[in-house]
């Protein structure tokens, strides 16, 4: 099975993992050995849970922390609404439920900023998934990605997509001689903790720069689709069945 084959096993679940992101995160989780460490910020309904948790060996823990507030659920969804966090949170683990993996997945229901005093110790994998507004995209980045072991691996979702995530890379990843860049499948980025100087740390910002032209495509697209300009959108670079640029 691959990251994939798991997605599909997913079914319905409401989510913006699309089958080849799936495979990157399925591979990156596939890696940690056990008593490893799996740490996902912003679960929603399970959709990149399920992938993980498939994809990781047992003995390997996975930690799913969302608030499920009803708010940053996705493009134009930011504000908080109580009845939409709860059925979110009863969705989330009823999907879990559904794929047999709800009992190998600790769900932390907290912001992930209050949540780091309920997870002791590094983790393998870090897959930042949350809040998309700069602030906490930047926080998460820095305080989570801090705690990523030596030769870990952090993943970035909506990289090189939503303002406030670019800004965050532009602002950490970029200058960083702490996180070399191994690529992304469409908005999905992945980074490898790891020492740089000098030359390597020179072309690990210019290849990092290199996704700046996908970012201002996403941004045109985002503004032919709310412009009601889908036809435009799709000759910009849009997939056919895709709401939005993921």
């Amino acid at each position: 099975m691959g990251g994939r084959e798991a997605l599909a096993e997913a079914g319905d679940v409401e989510g913006w993992l699309s089958p080849d992101q799936a495979e990157r995160l399925w591979n990156a989780a596939a890696r940690v050995r056990p008593p490893g460490r799996i740490v996902e910020i912003g679960s929603f309904r399970g959709r990149s849970t399920i992938v993980l948790r498939r994809a990781a060996a047992p003995g390997v823990e996975l930690v799913a922390i969302d608030p499920h507030g009803g708010s940053d659920r996705g493009p134009r969804e930011i504000t908080a609404d109580a009845g939409r966090g709860e059925a979110d949170h009863e969705a989330f683990h009823a999907n879990l439920r559904t794929a047999g993996v709800d009992a190998g997945v600790r769900h932390v229901r907290r912001p992930s900023q209050d949540a780091l005093g309920e997870v002791e110790g590094p983790h393998d994998v870090l897959y930042v998934d949350g809040a998309h507004r700069y602030g906490p995209a930047r926080a998460d980045i820095e305080r989570w990605g801090a705690r990523t072991s030596q030769g870990g691996t952090m993943l970035v979702h909506d990289a090189y997509n939503a303002v406030g995530v670019m800004l965050a890379q532009l602002r950490l990843l970029v200058p960083s001689r702490r996180w070399r860049y191994l690529g992304r499948t469409r908005s999905l980025a992945e980074y490898r903790r790891e020492d740089l100087s000098g030359l390597p740390w020179l072309r690990n910002a210019a290849r990092q720069l290199g996704g700046v032209p996908y970012f201002v495509r996403n941004g045109l697209i985002k503004v032919a689709l709310v412009a009601g300009l889908r036809p435009l959108a799709h000759r910009l670079g849009l997939p056919d069945g895709d709401a939005w640029p993921y």
